[in-house]
């Protein structure tokens, strides 16, 4: 039987990188995103929805049942980086990276959980958090660290489901232009990336995932 699989954020690298490896898996992949025309040419089912606004993901999720029965693979892949130090971060620019990271993943969880089977694994992309607590990424550092503790929270809620967050080392995508640091040598592909997370669905996977090579 087809299985189906929501991503939020998937425009993105990462999500972008997941929809085409899962497509091409076999899969009916839902992407939803705030450009869903970018995904057009990867799968039919797209639908345009900001992770930072209730009613854009209610309205979403709406559309996508329509689509689907149930969801197997639930991926939160949408996120965003400032570096600015405390002093100089403005509420707004602490809001949205809160909002990304962190709000948008409640909501869309919040939204999506009824639609979803019974033995659906959650997936969060995450970030080895304690590695992260650097001048000028407190906004980021704290988001992150939020969401392993709604995602350890979740996971408890919802014992018949999988959660996971998957914690890499660093990512070769366009957010590393954000910051004032050197993307490391052995940072994964987006395309790398996306087979860990199918590798994790396939294996049974649940808790934290680090990636550090």
């Amino acid at each position: 039987m087809k299985k189906t699989a929501m991503i939020w954020g998937a425009s993105g690298g990462i999500g972008r990188a997941l929809t085409a490896k899962l497509v091409d898996e076999g899969w009916t992949v839902l992407a939803l995103s705030r450009h869903p025309q970018d995904l057009q040419a990867l799968t039919p089912h797209t639908i345009a929805a900001d992770v930072s606004d209730p009613a854009s993901v209610e309205a979403a999720v709406e559309k996508m049942r329509q689509q689907t029965d149930a969801i197997d693979l639930w991926i939160y892949a949408a996120g965003d980086i400032t570096a600015q130090k405390v002093d100089a971060l403005s509420p707004a620019d602490w809001a949205r990276i809160l909002d990304a990271n962190l709000n948008g993943a409640y909501l869309t969880a919040h939204y999506s959980l009824p639609l979803l089977a019974d033995d659906a694994h959650l997936v969060f992309l995450g970030a080895i958090s304690e590695r992260l607590r650097l001048p000028g990424l407190a906004a980021y550092a704290a988001a992150k660290a939020g969401l392993e503790a709604f995602a350890d929270t979740l996971r408890k809620e919802q014992r018949k489901r999988r959660v996971t967050v998957v914690r890499p080392a660093a990512i070769a995508t366009p957010l590393w232009d954000k910051v004032p640091m050197q993307l490391p040598k052995k940072a994964l592909t987006p395309k790398a990336l996306a087979q860990h997370i199918l590798d994790a669905y396939e294996q049974g996977h649940k808790g934290t995932l680090d990636l550090t090579h």
